[in-house]
């Protein structure tokens, strides 16, 4: 006898169809494939929230990795931050807690099995927020601070995420709606495995959200010549505490952090407007080119005409 409770409803297309329970991760992985209908990286109408399709691995890209929730549907992934490996596979989530400079790929994909995440940005306020309304108590001193976490994703945060792509594909009621389902994915991850993490973030108040500030000017002002003592007073933090807090969050020094954002930028602004290595290393602050081309060659492996030319050919 068909048993409604034991299965999950899910809209997929313009199609009513029953998954069993166990198999809710198949029905979101079948909703973000028909929401989006190609490989690529796909934006969606609710802002932060992208849909991501592959059908072969890719090469290892360098970029930033924002506070946020990845999921991975199908297909694996591989992320390399400060000599560690993350490998995220189907049916894990991946929180990252701070803007962290990464290194990942996809490492496993085919046209008949292809890489399917999706990826929702988190607001660091609603995690302030719920955090105090639910009165939840701060992690032990013992726990090891983790920026990165993966863990398996539950069957609540499953129903959460569909609901979202299903906000997204029917547009109705889309603005009143999606921040009652933010505010569930938060305490959902709050309560969960990754709630250790999320807690650690926000338990030092102050201090760490002076963190975060520096970090937001950093990213909006990387080619302006800096020294620590000028980021530490922003910080209202002595030199020492500031450099040690950052990097406890960051796993980087600021000043490293601030160089790896002036060469990722160079090499976007190389590969997709054509800049030559001179004119780009100018752009993000540098003065001297052949500092840029050694620093360049130091993060990405080779030369920035070589690693262009790589680039184009992928």
């Amino acid at each position: 006898m068909f048993n409604p409770f034991l299965f999950e409803v899910m809209l997929v297309g313009d199609r009513t169809v029953f998954f069993p329970i166990s198999d809710a991760k198949k029905a979101l992985s079948e909703m973000v494939l028909d929401y989006s209908r190609k490989e690529g990286d796909h934006e969606t109408p609710i802002s932060g929230l992208t849909l991501h399709v592959r059908n072969a691995p890719t090469e290892p890209l360098h970029c930033i990795y924002t506070l946020s929730l990845a999921v991975v549907l199908q297909g694996a992934k591989l992320l390399s931050y400060e000599d560690q490996l993350h490998e995220s596979t189907a049916g894990q989530s991946m929180l990252t807690t701070f803007d962290l400079p990464v290194i990942s790929h996809v490492s496993e994909a085919t046209r008949h099995n292809p890489f399917v995440a999706l990826v929702l940005k988190l607001d660091y306020t609603l995690i302030l927020q719920v955090c105090a309304e639910l009165n939840l108590s701060k992690p032990p001193r013992d726990i090891r601070y983790q920026p990165i976490s993966t863990q398996d994703v539950d069957e609540g945060l499953y129903d959460a995420l569909g609901r979202l792509i299903k906000m997204c594909a029917q547009g109705k009621f889309l603005d009143s709606l999606y921040p009652l389902v933010e505010k569930e994915i938060v305490i959902r991850l709050l309560d969960g495995p990754h709630g250790l993490h999320l807690r650690h973030l926000v338990s030092s108040g102050a201090p760490n959200a002076h963190i975060l500030k520096v970090v937001t000017w950093l990213k909006q002002n990387f080619t302006q010549s800096v020294g620590m003592d000028a980021l530490a007073d922003q910080a209202h933090m002595s030199a020492s505490t500031f450099r040690q807090r950052f990097r406890a969050l960051t796993g980087t020094s600021p000043l490293q952090y601030q160089k790896t954002l002036r060469l990722q930028e160079a090499r976007d602004q190389m590969l997709m407007n054509g800049l030559d290595a001179t004119q780009a290393s100018s752009l993000v602050g540098y003065e001297s080119a052949s500092q840029f081309s050694r620093e360049y060659s130091r993060l990405f492996g080779m030369p920035p005409q070589k690693d262009i030319q790589r680039l184009r050919t992928v």
